[in-house]
């Protein structure tokens, strides 16, 4: 008798079973690839929380100094979208108000980093096509991404909730799971971005810029509402960063608000994993469409190439930075009311914005946080040269008349000059608003928007360390460029929250300006940020034409 073939198809849960082959194994590789930097992010996020509570016990000792901190900040819209509401005045819950969400923010970044490097970034080089050639299911590059983001999140978790234990075991719980949960939900906003876009890149943009968009809802609402007082406000209730705020840590926990990035996470994690079944390995679930028949004019040399390649990021970032400035404009014009007579909120002010009068300080601090986070788009646009030759694009180009430094030099006029027109739009738009709330528009626009392109030379060092990494350390420019930009963030969002002193600010080349608008400006520290980025940026292309191409 002649045996039949059985073909039928396999049943569900055996299919699911295939499409997670090699899970565990890619794991194990995505956490040692991770293994120096993974235990920084960790360490950095998780214990903040501890170090925060000393200095609140060493800033304020008495009970009426917590319960005047709590009162004079929660009645000030200014102070509460720098920081949020103070929802309690024990050591614990000022520590939560102090840091708690720059640490959702930055758990947020943390996820979205991980889950594109283990996804998106390894089927842009090629190496998931590698794999999926062997025994590794379909959907096991996306899982072990979403299990190492896990893991990071988990020990976050577990490292706040144990430094702050002492001040109260459910509000410590609350804290680390507020944050811990809001990276948990941007990995998710991570994992479908890289389903639907084309590069890592854009996805990598798409969910960074969730993060910022959730940030200003918070800030927003916090600014309209006192939320220690009923529900809240409905802008914060629209922000996974805002969830983590109203969890109410050390205040009457809103246990509930915890199933909110939970199930958000959930849908996103579910629309994920159903679009990774529907595409090929490698392209986008929204691919790209077909070009025109014959280039334009503008793509026959290295600089027009260069421009088409970045120019949607570069737009999509004026228009965000110019939304956001604007909100921070609007919310500026009422830091006058900020100190009454509270010395405490003056410190902290003058902490953030410098000495000068109160609201340019208020100001000054607004525009340095934008600052650094066009940090970003700058580091961005230089590891695009990375992307290119490890993608194996930038070969052709350079086998024609196209020397490598006529090619670097074509996406770093955009990795320089793109923060220059990201701040002004900034600058511009800012300066707008706060002139006419403050019925002084042709005084104050100058002064923002000088303000604002004060920056640039600090955005420019950071892009040089990563010119420098690119052309001497190739291998590690990826990993070591977005370190550098964890490290740049972190000091300029929480140094000053954490009051560190000015040693461990001036890592930062942020840490050297003038807090502008208000303070006296000199040439000195402008004049030397640009020579350090200069000579940062010639040792980088020095290295960058002496070094073998690789991939």
């Amino acid at each position: 008798m002649t045996a039949v073939a059985d073909t039928r198809p396999a049943a569900p849960e055996r299919a699911g079973s295939r499409d997670l082959a090699g899970t565990g194994t890619l794991l194990r590789l995505a956490l040692r690839r991770d293994r120096v930097m993974l235990p920084v992010w960790v360490l950095a996020i998780g214990l903040t929380g501890s170090s925060t509570l000393g200095r609140m016990k060493s800033a304020y000792e008495t009970a009426a100094d917590r319960a005047e901190v709590a009162h004079d900040m929660n009645h000030n819209g200014s102070m509460r979208s720098m920081l949020g509401v103070a929802f309690g005045d024990s050591y614990g819950a000022l520590s939560a108000w102090r840091v708690g969400v720059f640490l959702a923010a930055f758990a947020g970044i943390m996820s979205v980093l991980l889950v594109i490097r283990h996804t998106r970034e390894e089927e842009e080089s090629g190496r998931q096509e590698a794999l999926s050639a062997g025994m590794v299911g379909r959907r096991a590059g996306l899982t072990s991404g979403l299990l190492t983001m896990g893991i990071a999140n988990a020990a976050v978790t577990l490292l706040i909730t144990a430094g702050l234990a002492g001040e109260g075991g459910a509000g410590a719980l609350a804290l680390g799971l507020g944050v811990g949960l809001t990276g948990l939900a941007f990995g998710g906003v991570a994992a479908v971005a890289a389903q639907i876009t084309e590069n890592a890149r854009l996805a990598r943009g798409m969910a960074t810029g969730a993060v910022g968009v959730a940030y200003m809802l918070r800030l927003l609402g916090d600014a309209a509402e006192d939320g220690s007082k009923g529900s809240g406000h409905v802008l914060v209730w629209l922000s996974p960063i805002g969830w983590a705020e109203y969890t109410r840590p050390f205040a009457n926990e809103r246990w509930w608000a915890l199933l909110l990035p939970l199930a958000f996470a959930a849908v996103l994690l579910t629309v994920a994993y159903s679009l990774a079944g529907r595409r090929d390995i490698g392209a986008a679930f929204f691919p790209p469409r077909p070009g025109p028949a014959f280039a334009d004019r503008s793509l026959q040399g290295a600089y027009g190439l260069a421009w088409r390649l970045q120019r949607g990021t570069l737009l999509g970032w004026c228009i965000g930075i110019a939304i956001s400035a604007a909100g921070l404009g609007g919310v500026s014009s009422g830091a006058d009311d900020i100190v009454g007579e509270s010395e405490k909120n003056r410190e902290v002010i003058e902490r953030m914005g410098g000495t000068q009068n109160i609201s340019d300080a208020f100001l000054a601090a607004m525009i340095s946080i934008l600052g650094v986070i066009v940090v970003i788009h700058s580091v961005g646009a230089v590891l695009r040269l990375r992307s290119e030759e490890t993608d194996q694009r930038a070969e052709p180009l350079l086998a024609n008349a196209v020397s490598r430094l006529r090619w670097a030099a074509s996406h770093l006029v955009i990795a320089y000059l793109g923060p220059a027109v990201i701040l002004f739009a900034g600058g511009l738009t800012a300066g707008l608003v706060y002139g006419a709330a403050t019925d002084d528009l042709g005084g104050q626009l100058p002064r923002v928007l000088g303000a604002a392109l004060s920056q640039v030379p600090a955005v420019w060092v950071v892009t040089s360390v990563v010119v420098f990494l690119f052309g001497l350390l190739p291998a590690y420019t990826m990993p070591l460029g977005w370190g550098v930009v964890g490290v740049v963030v972190a000091l300029g969002w929480l140094g000053p929250a954490l009051d560190a002193p000015q040693s461990v600010l001036d890592i930062s080349p942020f840490g050297h300006l003038p807090k502008l608008p208000g303070e006296s400006v000199s040439a000195t520290p402008f004049v030397w940020l640009l020579l350090l980025s200069a000579v940062l940026t010639a040792a980088g292309l020095w290295g960058l034409r002496r070094r073998d191409m690789t991939n």
